[in-house]
């Protein structure tokens, strides 16, 4: 494979769509291998349009506006990084010969939750909750009389949590759809309602596929508020077993969606075995935690088999955690305090986002650490992540 400079005529363009804090770790790593990046987002100045060598601001639910850009930019790979997109263009595209990562099937299916549960449950036959849809109020009350309560209750579209509720008895179920509602993505009224899976705890499984084959990270243990995650380390602890199932359930869902790239698994580790939960196409906010970790982060992981080129082995190099730093409140003008306190705590990383807005609770930094052991990590972490505080005016 030849890479080109960047700039020049012989450059191998990589164009991002969806250019947050995940993006833009994507972005420094492609740019750290030679390529020349494209930042695409639905607003102004999101942290990737930062540092890659050209943004643009465009509605990437357009069809049409997302395939004149392609056509005017003409990149040679189409990265995806956020739900939000009308995956019929990239489908198109593939079709007229540009190149989606992983695939646009990959990205068609997991950006739909009932794509993706409909390939592992029924034509993969892969342990899951039971679930049903619904496309209305009146619907929703029948699938959770049908699926049963406690139950959780989530738009087929939709990230980092948003619109996810737990439904306890059935007077929750108007409010369930009010939330799911507003936190949809591409406004589609249909939601997924799930049972409720009893779990020991829950993981994320960074799954490379290559030019060389398959390998998996570490597994990746998380705790989630709200269905967003505040706190990941890695590794968590498993039996060979568990590892084993863990790893059978990645590979069937990924050598189906095919493609190279990085894809988060994510798997509930229960009394009764391995359940799969869902999969992205694309680095895994829990997944940050291995900018101290491993030898190579997801997002190096990600774009070195994109490119084409083998990842043949990921080394642990440390045990390490991660925790968020969230804002509080709605504001374009915020500063950060306490960075200098945050890096007192030994092989500790800070990562300021440059988001544009602070909301509350949007993620807009986070703290990695590394130590001899995952728990001493996580304490490192947290200690950190709760000596930043924000001012908004």
């Amino acid at each position: 494979m030849t890479i080109g400079a960047p700039l020049c005529p012989q450059a191998k363009k990589m164009m991002l769509l969806g250019a947050g804090e995940l993006g833009k770790e994507v972005i420094i790593e492609a740019q750290r291998l030679g390529v020349e990046t494209i930042a695409v987002d639905r607003y102004p100045n999101a942290p990737a349009m930062q540092v890659a060598h050209r943004s643009y601001v465009v509605d990437m639910l357009d069809a049409n506006a997302l395939k004149e850009l392609v056509y005017a930019e003409r990149p040679d790979i189409i990265v995806p990084e956020i739900e939000a997109i009308a995956t019929s263009a990239l489908v198109e595209l593939e079709q007229e010969g540009y190149r989606v990562a992983p695939t646009a099937k990959a990205t068609q299916l997991t950006m739909d939750r009932e794509g993706i549960r409909r390939l592992a449950a029924e034509d993969l036959g892969l342990p899951t909750a039971r679930y049903a849809f619904a496309n209305s109020l009146e619907e929703l009350h029948a699938a959770v009389a049908e699926i049963g309560v406690p139950c959780v209750i989530k738009p087929i579209m939709s990230s980092s949590g948003k619109g996810q509720s737990v439904c306890r008895e059935l007077a929750d179920v108007e409010r369930c759809w009010t939330y799911a509602m507003d936190g949809a993505r591409a406004k589609s009224a249909r939601v997924i309602v799930e049972s409720f899976v009893s779990f020991e705890s829950e993981i994320t499984l960074l799954t490379v596929r290559s030019v060389s084959g398959t390998v998996f990270c570490p597994p990746i243990g998380h705790v989630q508020q709200d269905g967003d995650y505040v706190e990941s380390w890695q590794p968590h602890p498993m039996s060979a077993h568990q590892l084993e199932q863990a790893q059978e359930i990645a590979r069937a869902v990924t050598d189906a969606l095919g493609g190279y790239g990085l894809y988060g698994v994510e798997l509930f580790l229960t009394a009764d075995g391995v359940v799969f939960s869902e999969v992205s196409p694309r680095p895994h906010d829990t997944g940050l935690v291995t900018l101290v970790s491993q030898d190579l982060s997801e997002f190096a992981l990600h774009v070195r088999a994109v490119l084409g080129y083998p990842v043949h082995h990921v080394q642990l190099m440390t045990p390490g955690a991660s925790a968020v730093i969230k804002a509080t409140q709605l504001c374009t003008n915020y500063a950060f305090h306490g960075v200098e306190e945050a890096l007192q705590q030994p092989h500790t990383q800070v990562r300021l986002f440059g988001k544009a807005e602070a909301r509350p609770g949007r993620r807009v930094g986070v703290c990695v650490s590394g130590a001899e052991q995952v728990e001493q990590a996580r304490a490192r972490a947290k200690a950190a992540a709760q000596s930043i505080t924000i001012s908004y005016s």
